[in-house]
């Protein structure tokens, strides 16, 4: 539920030619003074430990996601159908599966079946199973070394949540006393309620039910929806009351823009919304690859220690979205999308995968993500393909971690990515023609490993790429 797509869309030229997204982001309300950890609220003890707390969560450098919408996931919808695929989700060399929400949804005379309008923080949703279900899922993900990451609502509730009745103080109120909804700043979302950070006690509750399911699920992390929208002492109560929890490592993950989810906030991650437009701006509007650069400097302002943009092609947002698409459909077919995740994937940042796209799925899975099952037999080639980057981005520092240095032209973005001793060096044709590509001096006349397919190769002074073909070497 990104509610800010349309204003990243908006500002893109803005942010490209300043190097910064301060124009995109929405107005942060001031926040009170700080207030301390929340790690156990007065009344709701913390559940105990199910399970045993996963050791083998990857670094924050080193994640790459997979998002499931589980409801399109499989022909049943719900926990035991991704289960059932745990195998081929390992195969492609994630390491993480981030699920959309698994919480009950609102059915007041305003829902529409949103996964986002979340009517229980502390419950399940039966359409998907029951708790039991869910740490199947979870042990069974752990089993094949998966973190998994749950998806967090923090901004509104449904209009049919008990504390819409029980505690009315804890959500926003116009003049006439009326509780009501978030907005966009264009489009007002009625079927939710926004709540009311002023509130110390919904605060603890929020928090305290958030906190429950590290115990009760035994999960690795969150994404947190709509992040740019709650004040910064907040989610600094937050991370904090999530970092006291010494027996688990959390990777923490902003749906958002501002530079104080590094800095003062302590996220892992924070969200690729202006890097996802470029894509759009070079692929479909013919736009300069050397655009990408800017976004490795404006998109990590204030982040360190591995702090890390997430970057994607596509999501649950805009794959069904009437401005978006399949990534087949917004990048020029097969080889158009995967070369533009190669540049998401591999220039800088976490890369995240939506589930389908590694099949080539040519059909979009509107909202509310009903209508549609993933055909995951699809396009096997194209799977192979995501198989082959992402095992070569695992087993390779300088792709995970290095520093890139840009050596781009206007249709080929290249960079080379150091990392000590290892380095890499990648060159993405991001248009539908071939395209010669002249060496800079450092690169001209040297010799490197093909990381896909292994092989030496010899590099002259030129390189020709056929249309939106992509090269992977190191040494």
């Amino acid at each position: 539920m990104s509610f800010f797509h349309s204003a990243i869309k908006n500002s893109f030229a803005l942010a490209l030619a300043a190097g910064l997204l301060n124009a995109c982001r929405p107005d942060v309300p001031e926040a009170p003074a700080p207030l301390p950890p929340v790690v156990v609220v007065p009344g709701i003890p913390t559940p105990p430990q199910y399970g045993t707390p996963f050791a083998a969560v990857p670094d924050r450098q080193d994640a790459v996601i997979y998002q499931v919408n589980m409801r399109a996931f499989s022909q049943g919808g719900n926990f035991a159908g991704v289960t059932a695929r745990l195998d081929a989700i390992k195969a492609l060399n994630v390491n993480v599966l981030y699920l959309m929400p698994i919480y009950p949804v609102g059915k007041d005379s305003k829902a529409v079946n949103s996964p986002y309008a979340v009517q229980d923080y502390r419950a399940v949703n039966p359409e998907f199973g029951t708790l039991a279900d869910l740490r199947t899922l979870v042990d069974a993900a752990h089993a094949r070394g998966l973190s998994v990451m749950l998806d967090w609502v923090p901004n509104h509730t449904s209009r049919d949540h008990p504390w819409i009745t029980e505690h009315p103080d804890w959500y926003q109120k116009d003049a006439a006393g009326n509780i009501i909804s978030p907005s966009s700043g264009t489009e007002v979302y009625n079927d939710v309620a926004a709540l009311n950070f002023d509130s110390t006690p919904m605060r603890q509750a929020l928090i305290s039910a958030m906190k429950s399911w590290v115990f009760t699920a035994n999960v690795d992390g969150f994404r947190c929806d709509f992040a740019d929208f709650q004040p910064v002492n907040f989610w600094e109560q937050t991370v904090d009351t999530l970092r006291n929890i010494k027996t688990h490592k959390l990777l923490l993950l902003a749906e958002g823009t501002r530079k104080e989810h590094y800095e003062e906030e302590g996220f892992d991650y924070t969200f690729g919304f202006a890097f996802y437009e470029a894509l759009q701006a070079v692929y479909r509007n013919g736009a300069a690859a050397t655009s990408f650069d800017a976004f490795n400097n404006s998109e990590y302002i204030g982040a360190t220690n591995g702090q890390h943009v997430v970057r994607y092609t596509t999501n649950h947002d805009k794959n069904g979205a009437k401005d978006g698409g399949t990534p087949f459909t917004l990048y020029g077919g097969d080889a158009g999308a995967m070369s533009a995740f190669v540049v998401a994937a591999l220039y800088k940042g976490v890369p995240m995968v939506y589930n389908g796209q590694e099949a080539g799925m040519k059909q979009a899975i509107p909202f509310p993500f009903t209508s549609v099952k993933i055909n995951f037999d699809g396009n096997p080639a194209v799977t192979q393909a995501y198989q082959q980057l992402l095992t070569a981005r695992a087993g390779s520092a300088a792709l995970r971690r290095g520093t890139p240095t840009a050596y781009s032209t206007a249709a080929v973005c290249a960079f080379t990515k150091t990392a000590g001793t290892e380095q890499a060096f990648v060159m993405v044709n991001t248009r539908n023609a071939t395209v010669q590509y002249t060496l800079p001096p450092a690169l001209a006349n040297s010799n490197w490993t093909n990381a896909l397919r292994g092989g030496a190769v010899t590099l002259g002074s030129q390189v020709s790429l056929a249309p939106y073909a992509y090269v992977v070497l190191k040494k």
